[in-house]
């Protein structure tokens, strides 16, 4: 969404991490390792990364301020580190306070409050909620009620409770600066009542608070097996692993192309395609972690597939191939053997063409060569054969 001048709406950012983690067994779950990061970092990054942020400030716990704002996995875009109050209300204060200073005059800017131990957040959400503050003046995700409600008084049901008009709150909620810092005129941040988040203060000075749609998994880490949960949803999937081979003896003509570099004053190496061994063990493998079935399906050696076609073109299909069904190479250890030619001096560039092809890192890909012991067809130098090692992971 644009605002009236065209441009889209930002929003600044408080994060609420000053919590004690009572329900956490003895866990501090905003440091509590998922996915090989604090739980706080995922959170922190997905704000810092949101185009409609402009200014992130993380409000902990005074005694934690330092280790936090120095912390290696903080992200650049986190702007401040400040310490929160004994209170919810006090430590949301504490962060708009900071933004009220470094802006005096943004009073009409959202500002969005999010609790820290909400690491499953999407950029979606945190836009759809700035674009409901700009149109409404404050505004919170909320999802429907989905189980039935019963009153229950000292141990017997009195009565099945009307869902319909019940939803859960979530955050980030957010409120023009000015509406809120006006709430905490009539209700200081130091006094009673406490409210829950900053909706329920909002209504408690009849401010209207629109609601949206909130998001299913944008779960709140508040018991130990909440930790687990996050945990599967933001593990990278589990890789496939897939094997390929492929071999092909020397034929007329030149030059030869090898692991996606051409390599000249050699004889290429003969087949339907340009003949790289390298490249099509690969696309196997890929194709094998897939259950995609193997290339010569895929491209039969007929009038189907154009003679000589590159092979460079059939891995980018291959790689096409697996995006459809949600997938993507994540690993390729690649080994070529043939007596000639020497390729020592080439796997670097084999190793930098494969990547480029995958669209991976380097650090992904291993190329190396072997002479076959001078054994067989290999060895004789009468062809060239490749195996392949690869992975594939999920595209989440």
């Amino acid at each position: 969404m644009a605002t009236a001048s065209g441009e889209r709406p930002v929003a600044d950012v408080v994060v609420v991490a000053a919590g004690s983690s009572r329900r956490m067994r003895g866990t501090d779950k905003l440091m509590a390792p998922v996915a090989g990061r604090p739980l706080l970092a995922w959170t922190l990054e997905t704000l810092a990364a949101s185009p409609v942020v402009e200014r992130l400030v993380l409000v902990a716990s005074p005694g934690r301020v330092e280790a936090l704002a120095s912390a290696s996995w903080l992200p650049a875009g986190v702007d401040a580190v400040v310490a929160g109050g004994e209170t919810r209300r006090a430590s949301v204060a504490a962060g708009v306070r900071h933004l009220e200073a470094i802006d005096p005059t943004g009073g009409d800017r959202p500002v969005l409050v999010h609790d820290g131990a909400r690491p499953l957040l999407t950029a979606a959400l945190v836009e759809a909620v700035v674009e409901a503050v700009v149109r409404h003046g404050a505004a919170i995700p909320v999802v429907p009620v989905a189980e039935t409600l019963k009153r229950v008084e000292d141990g017997l049901v009195h009565e099945t409770v009307d869902r319909s008009a019940l939803a859960t709150a979530q955050t980030p909620q957010g409120v023009r600066r000015r509406v809120l810092l006006d709430a905490w005129v009539r209700f200081p941040p130091g006094g009673p009542p406490e409210f829950t988040d900053e909706a329920a203060l909002l209504e408690a000075c009849n401010i209207p608070v629109h609601a949206i749609p909130g998001d299913p998994t944008n779960l709140k880490v508040t018991l130990p097996d909440d930790l687990r949960r996050v945990e599967q949803a933001l593990a990278p999937p589990e890789a496939r692993p897939g094997f390929g081979h492929d071999s092909h003896p020397f034929g007329p003509g030149a030059p030869l192309r090898l692991g996606g570099v051409e390599i000249a004053g050699a004889p290429r190496l003969d087949g339907h395609s340009d003949g790289d061994v390298a490249l099509h063990a690969v696309a196997d493998a890929l194709l094998g972690a897939a259950s995609l079935g193997d290339l010569g399906r895929l491209f039969p050696a007929d009038g189907r597939t154009p003679r000589g076609i590159a092979s460079d073109i059939l891995l980018r299909e291959v790689v096409t191939r697996l995006a459809a069904v949600g997938l993507r190479p994540a690993s390729v250890d690649l080994t070529i053997i043939g007596a000639r030619p020497r390729l020592g001096a080439r796997l670097d560039l084999m190793r930098a063409a494969v990547a480029s092809l995958l669209d991976l890192d380097e650090a992904f890909v291993n190329v190396k060569a072997s002479t076959g012991n001078l054994s067989g067809d290999e060895g004789a130098g009468r062809s060239i054969s490749a195996r392949a090692l690869a992975t594939v992971r999920g595209l989440g």
